[in-house]
This record gives structure tokens, sequence and C-alpha cells, in this order.
């Protein structure tokens, strides 16, 4: 059976990183080290995979982008920041659109190896599952290929997270809401992932900075299609009914704040003067509504440029740094006070 770089790594003791510094003949190794590493290698009767930039020598010139869902604006973005940034380098990107179940995404993976792509970005939060060994298929794939996660972070070897601080800015952006005088803050989020845990944690953490007791029927789920903007809007006005009262609304997605909007506009609610709103991504829905809302900017361009970076310099058998956390910005507009 054929070694693979992680098994090169674990036989001679070394990172991932070294074995590959030392196959693309990087100066940046030491002569001890690079003759430990070339006795396991030549031990084993190791041939290169000519298409595995990860073993060194040749290359595909491709990066696998896997995607949950291509139309969500974030993610759509995203892959357009990816893809421009990777063409500049010389690479093409090979896209495969996984949807969220498991399988779809262990099939995603799969067929990049068989496409022996340079390395792989999974896009978006959702890739990391709260049960770890559903994550044992990342495990495999990093074995081949160095793997860069958009916004999320997996402690394992040759996998590397860009990320933004999702608990600390929604535990700012709640926190401006309480320091102008709200009290009654509902949470509306759609994504209980890794992003969607953290949000829920700041959310809670700026609750209790400020003295203000922890009403769960103030977190509110939605699970219907997140772009409708309308069903958003009744699921508020359901809420109301049910007696629940709220002034104001931090959602975990700008496109539920627009709900929120409308929400107001149907319960005769002015914003922000009755209820303010804050979303999240500072996306183009923002400018689409009266008053333009309020978001925490969660600096999407810059991990997009990090992560290319990131994986360039690991290609070319550089140390990089596993996890890069970015700071989150609020980004005022004309729905909060």
């Amino acid at each position: 059976m054929p070694l693979n770089i992680y098994d090169i790594s674990r036989r001679a003791g070394v990172s991932i990183a070294t074995v590959s510094r030392v196959l693309n003949n990087s100066p940046h190794v030491s002569e001890n080290t690079r003759k430990k590493v070339m006795a396991v290698i030549e031990g084993c009767g190791y041939v290169p995979n000519a298409f595995a930039r990860g073993l060194g020598l040749n290359s595909m010139q491709t990066i696998g982008l896997l995607c949950p869902n291509a139309s969500d604006p974030y993610l759509a973005q995203a892959l357009a920041n990816l893809e421009r940034s990777f063409r500049a380098h010389g690479y093409d990107c090979l896209l495969s659109c996984t949807d969220k179940e498991l399988s779809a995404r262990m099939q995603g993976v799969e067929l990049l190896r068989t496409r022996h792509v340079d390395g792989m970005v999974l896009m978006g939060s959702s890739f990391i599952e709260a049960e770890d060994r559903n994550n044992d298929f990342i495990r495999e794939a990093a074995k081949a290929v160095p793997i860069l996660l958009l916004n999320g972070s997996f402690p394992c070897d040759n996998v590397y997270g860009v990320l933004c601080d999702d608990q600390r800015a929604a535990c700012e952006a709640t926190q401006l809401l309480l320091d102008s005088g709200r009290r009654r803050i509902l949470y509306l989020y759609h994504s209980q992932n890794y992003s969607g845990r953290k949000k829920l944690a700041g959310y809670c953490d700026a609750l209790a900075s400020r003295g203000v007791e922890l009403d769960e029927s103030l977190m509110s789920y939605f699970g219907e299609d997140k772009t409708s903007v309308y069903q958003v809007r009744d699921h508020l006005l359901a809420l109301e009914r049910q007696g629940l009262e709220f002034d104001a609304v931090f959602t975990s997605e700008d496109i539920l704040a627009v709900g929120a909007v409308k929400y107001a506009i149907a319960a005769g609610k002015k914003v922000p003067d009755d209820l303010s709103i804050i979303g999240y991504n500072n996306s183009s829905y923002c400018l689409c509504c009266n008053p333009e809302l309020t978001s925490v900017d969660n600096k999407l361009s810059a991990i997009c440029d990090h992560i290319v970076a990131t994986m360039m310099g690991v290609l070319e058998g550089r140390e990089m740094p596993q996890k890069t956390v970015f700071t989150g910005e609020i980004i005022r507009r004309g729905s909060t006070l």
C-alpha cells in the first residue's frame, strides 16, 4: 500500500509541513531532519504520486472548494473571493456543493480527493460536527492534502482554521443594545453549528456582563427557509401573539434581520424607536431595507485572503499558523439608536 504524507510524518516523527518542505527541497530544514525523512521514504520504497502536491514534486494546480449552499449570500461572496484570489496565484478551483447532510459532505470530500486537488477549503462552520466521531472524514482527508476551514476551528494536523471571533462579536452587539436601554432582546438564529453556538454564547455573555437575567424564551430558533423574510416576519408575529415581549432583535444573519424589519412594519412598530435590530455578516441585505441595518462585519474578505495565503504557504512548505482569528466590527446604521 503506498505511503501518504501522513504516514511519512508519523514514521519520521516530524510534522506534515516538515515532510512537505523536504520533498519541495526547501532550505528551511536542517540536514539531520532531511536525512531522517528521506531515510523513511527510501526505506519503504516510496514512489511519489505525480498528482499529489502534498507529496512534493508535481501539482494539478487545483484547489477544491466545498460549499453547503452556493446560493447562500455569505457563502456565495466567499466563493467569489476565494476563486478570484486562488486564480491570481495560478490555481484553478473545483467546486463541490454538499448541502447539509453529513453523508453528502463526506462524498464531496472524497470526490475532490479522487480529482487529486492540491488542497481543500471547507466553507462554513457547519462542516465541523458537534459529535466528534463524525469529523473522522476530515481527519482522513487531511492525511493526504492540507485543509482550510472558513470560519471554523478543528484541532487536527494539516487542518487550518481562519475565523471570526463570533462569540466576542455577538457579545459586543448585544451589549450595544443593552447600553442603549434595551432589556428584552430577542436572539433569533437559524443555525446551531460551530459559529451558531459561539454567537449564542456571546449573547449570553453580554447579558451576564450587564447583570440582565437570561430568559430562554428570548432565544428563538427559526428552522424554516431563512431567505423567506415573510416567514421570518410571521414567526415573530406568532411570538408576539403568544405574549412574548421584546424591544430589540439580534439575529445570527442579516436576512433574518430583514425579516425582523418586515415584522416591525406589520406590528406597527417604528425602527429603531420602538424596536432596535442588529444583523450579522454586514452583507448587501443591510442596504436593501429602510432603515438600513446595523450589522456585525465578520471580516469575510480578510478571512478569505488569509485562507489563500495560508494555503499557499502550506503548499510551499512553510510553517503556517493552525488557527487565525479575526475580530468582528459593528457597523452602525439606522436600525439602532
